[in-house]
């Protein structure tokens, strides 16, 4: 089992490319689990500022053929040709990948360092991969660690007390746009209804906003404020509150412009109007910032203005972050020597059962026979405690190859392939006696008679 993430964020291209990849962003993960790929799980990681695929590949040659396949249901679920899509997407594997995600998920990544919104954007992303059954174990493990490490960085470090958020530097960029950090009595329009418009109306709420009217093309906006406060707009009422109002939040994705032409024809009479657009694909016309008396905020806006993070906070962060993911591949290497030590007591299971028969059939279930089995049983678990240690040891430094070899060698055991971490066994019923405990499986246990 390997992991591979495709990785497209602000940090490498610019947002417009990352917002054409995210076009049809939900269907990928299933797409590329349809049976003609090596990928046996994935996960959807799409924000305002980033587009990734996580994805667990059998084996590390399998990586090139995985990587095409999730290119190509990009390609065909985004309209790009797939040479962009691949120029677009940085691939990163096994240690790579870990590292990458955990730092996303604690805000390291981030247009706003430290920023909390995306490790609730990584657990929703997971979420929804188990929902659709797309989420491997292996990669339900990984965010689920990632999460875990967020909230350390979080609780840990100076980055957790600062409440910083994309939301957070473009509602500061008003307050010294306008002159006034004030917001009782200013009227606020949401463009949206979805998770990141939550986080907004927590946010205005939070600096005093009580003027809050949310507006959702898809109709969704009465149970929005039924449960987070503010007024529903219709289309209808639209245009009277857009002439009203002070400050303009687009937070929708979903392509709904506020057109330049349209909202000069509003007749504000110069009232000043702040245009903040946090929409990956832009909920505002770009020309809004020639209209007198608007300005506008946008991602590339928030970015600029991102305060610097103190150096000793981030290396705190970092430290947390480089330790989280070293343990989790050494956990991960362990593991991939579960399937040689499944094998190696497969083996000598049968080389054991094959006695045991053998002693059976010459003394029968006596008590003889019994205690010849017992210590055979007794024999065999000690001899094999050293090798599973030992190749759990290997594995953990990364030399599983070693282990795999000297089972070839030594046994002539062959692993044709990664095998997945076996279940623990179901209790045994009341009274039943386990194949391959301590006493024998066919006769009774007359032992200390």
């Amino acid at each position: 089992m390997v992991f591979l993430a495709l990785v497209a964020s602000h940090s490498d291209i610019d947002l417009e490319t990352v917002a054409r990849l995210s076009a049809g962003a939900d269907g990928v993960a299933s797409a590329v689990l349809d049976g003609t790929t090596p990928v046996s799980g994935a996960v959807v990681l799409s924000t305002c500022n980033r587009y990734e695929v996580y994805c667990e590949a059998p084996n590390e040659a399998e990586i090139p053929a995985a990587r095409q396949a999730v290119i190509e249901k990009i390609s065909a679920a985004s309209g790009l040709p797939e040479d962009q899509v691949s120029q677009a997407l940085e691939s990163k594997t096994e240690h790579d990948a870990v590292s990458h995600l955990f730092a996303v998920g604690a805000g390291l990544d981030s247009a706003v360092i430290g920023e909390r919104e995306i490790a609730g954007q990584v657990r929703r992303a997971l979420i929804d991969a188990q929902a659709t059954g797309t989420a491997s174990g292996a990669l339900v493990r990984l965010f689920q660690t990632a999460s875990r490490t967020a909230k350390d960085v979080g609780t840990r470090t100076a980055l957790g007390g600062r409440g910083l958020s994309i939301v957070s530097v473009a509602l500061d960029l008003s307050e010294d746009i306008s002159g006034t950090t004030s917001w009782a009595g200013r009227n606020v329009v949401v463009f949206g209804t979805g998770a990141y418009a939550g986080a907004t109306m927590a946010r205005l709420k939070e600096r005093g906003a009580t003027n809050i009217f949310v507006y959702s093309a898809s109709g969704r906006a009465d149970a929005f404020v039924a449960s987070r406060g503010g007024t529903a707009v219709d289309d209808d009422s639209l245009d009277l509150v857009l002439r009203e109002a002070d400050v303009l939040i687009g937070c929708s994705g979903g392509g709904v412009r506020i057109d330049a032409a349209e909202l000069e024809s509003l007749n504000r009479g110069g009232r000043p109007l702040v245009a903040i657009d946090l929409a990956l694909t832009h909920d505002v016309d770009p020309d809004v910032a020639t209209l007198e008396g608007v300005e506008l905020i946008t991602l590339e806006s928030v970015r600029m203005a991102a305060p610097a993070e103190q150096s000793q906070a981030l290396s705190e962060a970092s430290a947390i972050v480089g330790d989280a993911a070293e343990q989790f591949a050494g956990a991960q290497r362990q593991r991939s020597a579960d399937a040689a030590i499944v094998a190696l007591r497969r083996h000598t299971q049968h080389v054991l059962e094959t006695e045991v028969e053998k002693v059976r059939a010459q003394h029968g279930c006596t008590a003889a026979a019994e205690e010849v089995e017992f210590a055979m049983r007794r024999m065999m678990r000690q001899l094999l405690h050293v090798p599973t240690v030992r190749a759990r040891e290997l594995a953990a430094e990364g030399r599983q190859g070693d282990v795999e070899e000297a089972l070839s060698t030594l046994f002539g055991i062959e692993l044709a392939a990664p095998a997945a971490t076996p279940a623990e066994p179901a209790a045994p019923a009341a009274g039943t006696v386990q194949q391959g405990n301590d006493a024998p499986a066919s006769c009774p246990v007359q032992r200390g008679a």
